[in-house]
């Protein structure tokens, strides 16, 4: 689009806007918190398409006045918690969406990858899962108790250990984005290959209803968390190798600081994941089937909603492009 359409287009808020920071005009505070988002959106994309234009100096101006408007006049009304998880992360998904898919899309790649390694190779889940594991479970499986290994210790102390390490290895999917986005890419092979070999490992072993009743469980939580912690991992790489019209600096601290928020959203998911693999995964083969597929149905559907389906209607209610 040309300068002077785009200055046609959207020059009516941007004039409105003025209006309502100099008091000639009244909106609810929603109503300026729209415009103020609309206007963010026409800054970003004049830095990007015009950055010597002196739109851009004007419309910084007028989105930090309106800012102030907003954040330092209005009434402090929502919980920052909740504004935190139901606004401000879904439209950083919204906008970072591509990334997330790339990741997902990745992940699967290697999930695949994995399934036809194991099946075409047999010793592929001793190199993957290790002799130790393999042995193990094989004599968990003669003994009808597949999952045994996950009974093992006290629920509380399993409960902190998973916790810790899980939370562990989202730090590294996101840290690895440092890296250009390749650190996070090694990450998520390694652990697409890992549950493809792990599930295909008890379909070889006639086991694989019970490591699906058992393992997903904690895993849906677990899997899909890790899965966006490496979307936020390529967000960090893109904006070290992309950085448009910023410089390449200002670009990696925007890209670190939204992806670090996207992060902390998967928090409370990994904190369920292991808490249901802590005192929940060990119970299954005592739990009848249809409370097993209720609970990895419900995991499923939430965290899909919320991450893939909620950002956009957060978006559109916005009114962000």
């Amino acid at each position: 689009m040309r300068e002077i359409a785009f200055i046609k287009q959207n020059k009516e808020k941007w004039l409105e806007l003025e209006e309502v920071i100099s008091n000639k005009i009244e909106k609810t505070p929603d109503e300026i918190a729209n415009l103020h988002i609309q206007i963010m959106n026409d800054l970003s994309y004049a830095q990007s398409f015009y950055p010597k234009s002196n739109v851009v100096p004007y419309l910084n101006k007028l989105a930090k006045s309106s800012y102030g408007k907003i954040y330092h006049t209005k009434k402090q009304t929502k919980n920052i918690f909740v504004s935190f998880f139901l606004e401000k992360v879904p439209l950083l998904l919204y906008k970072h969406r591509k990334y997330m898919y790339i990741s997902f899309a990745v992940f699967f790649i290697f999930f695949f990858i994995g399934l036809l390694s194991t099946f075409n190779d047999e010793n592929f889940a001793r190199q993957i899962l290790g002799n130790g594991y393999v042995d193990q479970t094989l004599e968990n499986i003669e003994k009808g108790d597949a999952l045994a290994v996950y009974k093992g210790g006290s629920t509380w102390g399993s409960f902190i250990g998973i916790f810790n390490n899980n939370l562990r290895v989202g730090l590294n999917m996101f840290l690895s984005g440092l890296f250009i986005g390749i650190g996070t890419g090694y990450y998520i092979m390694v652990n697409g290959i890992m549950v493809a070999v792990f599930q295909a490992f008890f379909y070889q072993n006639n086991s694989l209803l019970d490591s699906l009743k058992g393992i997903w469980i904690h895993g849906t939580y677990e899997i899909f968390a890790m899965v966006i912690e490496a979307g936020c991992g390529y967000i960090i790489g893109a904006s070290i190798l992309f950085p448009g019209a910023l410089k390449r600096l200002e670009s990696f601290k925007r890209g670190l600081r939204e992806a670090f928020f996207i992060f902390l959203s998967t928090i409370p998911f990994t904190f369920v994941a292991a808490f249901l693999e802590g005192y929940v995964t060990r119970l299954y083969n005592k739990m009848p089937a249809f409370i097993c597929v209720f609970i990895i149905l419900f995991c499923l559907a939430s965290i899909s909603y919320y991450y893939l389906i909620f950002p956009y209607k957060v978006a559109k209610k916005q009114q962000v492009v």
